[in-house]
């Protein structure tokens, strides 16, 4: 007989970058790589595939948080170009990867809650 395990939060499991069948394994070895299987319930992976799907979602929304403050930092203090470099290219690139695992971990998730395999995208 199968294991049973209740449905978890794709948001919750996402910000935790867990297993989104258990919610107690770790979703990643490194970085950004997907571990084959979960550690805890042995779920395989390899069906679920996020490819640049977190990506696109940090460029888009992300960018349209970053702009309007880079125009209010502007507008308001009128600085140098060098100031804006200074400050802006850590804040994107920081940002953007402190983002990139919760993002590409809650695709991840909802791809499960889902049912989708990457065979159904290919299609």
């Amino acid at each position: 007989m199968a294991a049973y395990y209740p449905r978890q939060s794709s948001l919750k499991t996402g910000l935790r970058c867990a297993c989104p069948r258990c919610g107690q394994g770790k979703l990643f070895t490194g970085l950004l790589t997907v571990r084959d299987r979960c550690l805890v319930c042995d779920f395989d992976y390899g069906r679920l595939n996020t490819d640049d799907g977190a990506a696109f979602f940090i460029i888009v929304l992300y960018s349209a948080l970053i702009l309007p403050l880079a125009a209010w930092f502007q507008f308001a203090l009128d600085p140098p170009v060098w100031i804006h470099f200074l400050v802006w290219i850590p804040v994107i690139i920081v940002g953007a990867i402190a983002l990139m695992r919760p993002f590409k971990a809650w695709l991840v998730a909802q791809q499960f809650k889902h049912n989708v395999d990457d065979a159904d995208i290919t299609r």
